[in-house]
């Protein structure tokens, strides 16, 4: 599953859909706002997503996933509207029988969203100044 959410996520329920008895491992990764980037002070962060787009692409890695890893479940959700300090942006959550696959798979996820999701990132600084990212910045 992947969906797109202007809500804040709730990762403790997004955990409990990974449960199976077949699944040994969970592995979760929260990407959340930090207060810098790149040597500037960030107080917040704004992203935007072409909605459709992002869910389709969004599933097929989802799928892609679940062929190439032996895996239970997979979840992830990533934010779109204006996020604070210590807010989670992306939450990607992987259950398997083994902790190789659940690593591997989360991780697979996670850095497919990054590059190839359509949701942009404009981070809002200190001093004042926006500025659009590149889609895949960290």
């Amino acid at each position: 599953m992947f969906s797109i959410s202007a809500t804040p996520i709730d990762f403790e329920r997004l955990r409990r859909e990974l449960e199976t008895a077949g699944a040994g491992a969970v592995v979760c990764f929260e990407g959340r706002v930090r207060d810098h980037n790149d040597g500037r002070a960030v107080d917040g962060l704004s992203y935007q997503a072409y909605v459709e787009l992002a869910q389709v692409e969004g599933m097929r890695i989802v799928a892609e996933a679940q062929e190439r890893f032996a895996v239970e479940r997979i979840v992830c959700v990533h934010r779109v509207g204006d996020l604070a300090l210590g807010d989670v942006a992306v939450w990607a959550g992987v259950s398997a029988a083994h902790r190789a696959a659940a690593f591997d798979a989360c991780r697979y996820v996670i850095d497919q969203v990054k590059a190839r999701v359509p949701i942009w990132k404009r981070e809002h600084y200190v001093e004042g100044a926006s500025e659009w990212l590149h889609p895949n910045a960290t």
